[in-house]
């Protein structure tokens, strides 16, 4: 009743809910989706000096009733699975008559999406933090992919730690989603595989991250990414940030590749590839060389054809030559006997 007098405008939206009997104080609103029905709110945990973030999921709308129940409960599934010092951890949750309440861990951080202004090495910062958790994820006993990785989700504090939050399309590897249909990432961020109703592997929430450092390198917001993506999935961002290292272009274009096959199989061999990588500067010869070459799979058979067949050759020639000056060698042999 009180969020419908909510929406209706009868309650100011600056009076919060009373969660003083599940043992809360609310201090303020931290986020709205109000498409999906989800409202989230900074509380103090009673008698003590904890702070906790309460997730509403409302299902006073039918058309989101499905849709919030099963977030919700995958929600809580997936994060009762985890302990890790950069994912909110489960703290409990109620009901009441039209809404259901997760309460997670509270950190203190922006989200990406209200950021901006990151310098390059500060991106890859970002994105090497980010890699570590999926890490995590993707090494559980059953392999957990997040499926809505984008800058909305991703809280970073003043030290550049990032946080993943929203577990809410979450799925574990393997389990089949009955409601799966019914459920969707964001468009620009979900990889190709989620949009056409295939399955989803380690290498999905690489495309979503490649898609979140792009964002941030060409300083695009989150509703524009589509912008930067043309018809075949491809990113068109290497204009919009000239002055980025060749080789880092080139681990981003992996972890961006429209077929999951052609990027990194899984977190943790992203995370070692670009380790090393310079995310500014000028590239050696043979560093761009390689860059070209592992940019396309077909380019990197094609030139290992033609090395094979320069390889070919040259031997051919040298053991022709060789040939040639065995046959002169003995010919002279041969006349020294005669004299």
């Amino acid at each position: 009743m009180e969020l419908d007098l909510r929406k209706k405008g009868a309650i100011p939206l600056n009076e919060h809910p009373d969660f003083s009997e599940q043992g809360y104080e609310v201090i303020r609103e931290l986020g709205r989706n109000q498409e999906g029905g989800r409202v989230t709110y900074l509380a103090n945990v009673c008698n003590s000096t904890q702070q906790v973030a309460i997730k509403e999921f409302s299902f006073a709308d039918a058309n989101i009733d499905w849709l919030g129940l099963k977030a919700h409960e995958r929600e809580i599934e997936i994060l009762q699975r985890l302990n890790h010092p950069r994912i909110p951890r489960y703290v409990g949750s109620f009901e009441a008559p039209t809404s259901f309440y997760l309460v997670q861990e509270y950190k203190n951080a922006p989200s990406l999406a209200s950021q901006c202004n990151f310098n390059p090495q500060e991106i890859k910062q970002i994105a090497l933090s980010i890699l570590e958790i999926l890490v995590y994820l993707q090494q559980q006993v059953e392999p957990i992919i997040h499926c809505d990785i984008k800058p909305e989700n991703i809280l970073v504090d003043e030290q550049l730690n990032a946080y993943l939050v929203d577990f809410g399309l979450a799925q574990i590897k393997g389990v089949k989603m009955a409601f799966s249909s019914l459920v969707a990432g964001t468009p620009g961020f979900m990889p190709p595989e989620e949009q056409l109703g295939h399955s989803l592997s380690e290498a999905s929430d690489l495309y979503s991250l490649g898609a979140t450092v792009i964002c941030l390198l060409a300083d695009t917001r989150s509703v524009d990414i589509r912008k930067l993506v043309d018809d075949n999935y491809r990113f068109n961002f290497q204009k919009l940030v000239p002055q980025i290292n060749p080789r880092f272009k080139s681990w981003l274009m992996t972890m961006v590749q429209p077929h999951w096959k052609y990027r990194y199989a899984n977190a943790a061999i992203a995370l070692e590839a670009v380790k090393p990588i310079e995310v500014t500067g000028n590239a050696t010869a043979i560093e761009i060389l390689m860059t070209a070459i592992k940019f396309r799979k077909q380019t990197t058979m094609f030139v290992l054809a033609m090395i094979g067949m320069f390889a070919v050759a040259a031997t051919t020639l040298i053991l022709s030559q060789q040939g040639g000056v065995a046959q002169q060698l003995e010919q002279s042999q041969c006349q020294s006997c005669n004299l």
